[in-house]
């Protein structure tokens, strides 16, 4: 292996510098991945434009890589060896605290950036604490005893393995949270890259009405939805989705609704209360609003909504996202619209923002790329 590492660094917001880090020493309970494939989400959209802390970061949370070196502890503790294709969860928990112990890792303050100055994350930690590499936006990955790896089957490609988060995310959504299950009728606000993995993940579940809204920029995304199950799209600037909603549940309302749009404001939420069926319905939510003024919380009690926060993913969503990807049921390589090289960092996260390039769905970064590779968005 090479002396010297490279990585795309933030270092203020919206700017990326190229920066050589060495090569870690690796303990014997540590290893190191050689990254393939980092995935950009709308999270990075927002932390590149206003990071939360002033260190410099090596951003990239949807990991995908091989075994470059594992300690001989690691080994015996993963299960893994030199060369094997893994998927690393961005969750690094202490696994001695009750969330750990019941499998919730997401939710240990080990992990926790926002509650813990000295949180291990990937893509959050700052690259000056100890190993460096702590983010997919680099040519390798340090990898602790307490990192969360799963094999990648054969037959997924690295970068198709790299669409795994959005994907574990929506059958954790959809799923876990919200109980999609037969003939549940929902309703899938943002045809982005988690909107289209929820329909992956409610059609794989039997539901029996899938909509989907969006904006007419969205027209792309929109008739990938319908190839990928969605039964309905609705423009939201060419109709009125309330009424249309009605119209397609024959006036009841959806069993379910999952907001997967991104500074859409208040909308969405006040329209996934109308559109919610007259008593029980579930809504998962993002909750990017800092404040929600004149929520309407009488509407709310009186159609005895659940609302319910969508926050990350489980491990057993992250081994059936695999298995969806290696099934081939759906064809979902067509989420992965965009790649870019290490050089291109900025320019890939502003792609998923929305202000370059066309047709942008999911964007991957090739760490062992120079250049722009491809745009399929057309495909």
């Amino acid at each position: 292996m090479a002396e010297d590492v490279l990585a795309a660094v933030r270092t203020a917001p919206g700017r990326t510098e190229i920066r050589s880090f060495p090569m870690p020493d690796v303990p014997d309970d540590s290893a190191l991945l050689k990254v393939e494939v980092a995935g950009i989400c709308g999270t990075d959209v927002k932390m590149y434009a206003k990071p939360p802390f002033p260190d410099p970061v090596i951003m990239g949370h949807e990991n995908v890589g091989t075994i470059a070196y594992a300690g001989r502890d690691f080994t015996r503790r993963h299960g893994v060896v030199d060369g094997d294709r893994v998927f690393v969860e961005h969750y690094v928990g202490c696994f001695h605290c009750e969330w750990c112990h019941r499998g919730d890792y997401r939710h240990c303050e080990n992990t926790d950036w926002r509650t813990n100055p000295d949180a291990r994350r990937y893509g959050y930690t700052s690259a000056e604490n100890p190993f460096h590499l702590w983010g997919g936006f680099s040519q390798y990955l340090y990898l602790p005893w307490n990192a969360v790896l799963h094999k990648v089957p054969d037959g997924v490609s690295a970068e198709l393995a790299g669409i795994v988060t959005p994907l574990s995310n929506g059958i954790e959504w959809a799923l876990f949270a919200a109980g999609v299950g037969y003939n549940s009728t929902v309703l899938i606000q943002g045809p982005g890259q988690q909107g289209l993995s929820q329909v992956v993940a409610c059609k794989q579940a039997g539901a029996s009405q899938i909509i989907v809204t969006g904006t007419t920029r969205d027209a792309v995304r929109m008739q990938l939805a319908t190839d990928l199950g969605a039964d309905h799209t609705i423009d939201v600037r060419q109709e009125d989705p309330l009424t249309r909603i009605k119209e397609i549940t024959g006036g009841k309302g959806v069993d379910v609704v999952l907001d997967c749009t991104a500074g859409a404001g208040v909308a969405p939420v006040l329209l996934g209360v109308d559109a919610l069926k007259r008593r029980e319905g579930t809504m998962v939510i993002q909750g990017e609003l800092a404040a929600f003024p004149d929520f309407p919380m009488k509407k709310m009690t009186e159609k005895a909504i659940t609302i319910k926060s969508a926050r990350g993913h489980s491990y057993r969503a992250c081994e059936l996202a695999l298995e969806q990807l290696a099934s081939g049921r759906f064809p979902l390589e067509r989420l992965t619209t965009h790649t870019f090289g290490l050089d291109d960092v900025d320019r890939a996260i502003r792609a998923v923002g929305g202000e370059v390039d066309d047709g942008v769905v999911h964007v991957s970064l090739l760490p062992w790329s120079d250049k722009k590779i491809r745009n399929e968005a057309s495909r």
